[in-house]
């Protein structure tokens, strides 16, 4: 295989991580539509490809998952940034709802760095749903200047996944990664103990 496909899925990964600074210096200094849209755009499209070619090239490690998440966590924490500079008022009105989003989201790691003694990478099919409703309200507030249902449907997915994965991660007698949903955590400690 050539060594450049091999290095594709962390490029692409790579992206997500580079354009978080991006979205900063776009809220700061240059605020255009059309930056954060192609910003956006790339990166939901670095985040649907990398996780495809790496499974499809064999190198979908523990490592690169965790990177795919660090990446993640770093480009969506920039872009709420970018989100909440340029649209205080959208936050301020759903403040309980984006205070809850935050608590849940610090507890998780907090509790899997407890845990585990790192962060969870589950890649939830919950967390899916939400990249898409997040990359939609994000999409839709800073490329659009459109605030509506997307961005309430962002904050209350991320709700639902993230009491999703702290579940997932009180289940877990040990550290894994993909863990699609609830019931795959819980068959896989029946098949720890043997059930």
């Amino acid at each position: 295989m050539p060594v450049i496909l091999r290095h594709l899925p962390l490029c692409l990964t790579a992206i997500r991580a580079l354009l978080a600074p991006v979205m900063i210096v776009l809220a700061l200094c240059f605020p255009s539509k059309i930056a954060f849209g192609f910003c956006l755009a790339a990166a939901f499209v670095s985040d649907v490809f990398d996780g495809v070619l790496a499974r499809k090239l064999g190198i979908a490690t523990p490592g690169l998952r965790r990177l795919d998440s660090i990446a993640d966590t770093l480009f969506y924490s920039a872009a709420a940034f970018a989100a909440w500079y340029l649209y205080p008022s959208v936050f301020a009105e759903h403040a309980i709802g984006i205070a809850f989003l935050v608590a849940l989201e610090i507890a998780r790691y907090a509790f899997d760095l407890r845990k585990f003694g790192r962060e969870a990478s589950y890649h939830m099919w919950s967390s899916k749903v939400w990249g898409i409703a997040l990359f939609a309200g994000l999409f839709s507030l800073l490329a659009l200047g459109v605030e509506g249902a997307s961005v309430v449907a962002a904050i209350y997915f991320g709700i639902l996944t993230d009491v999703e994965g702290l579940a997932i991660s009180i289940v877990l007698r040990e550290w894994k990664t993909d863990v699609p949903t609830i019931v795959h955590a819980l068959r896989a400690n029946n098949r720890l103990r043997g059930i």
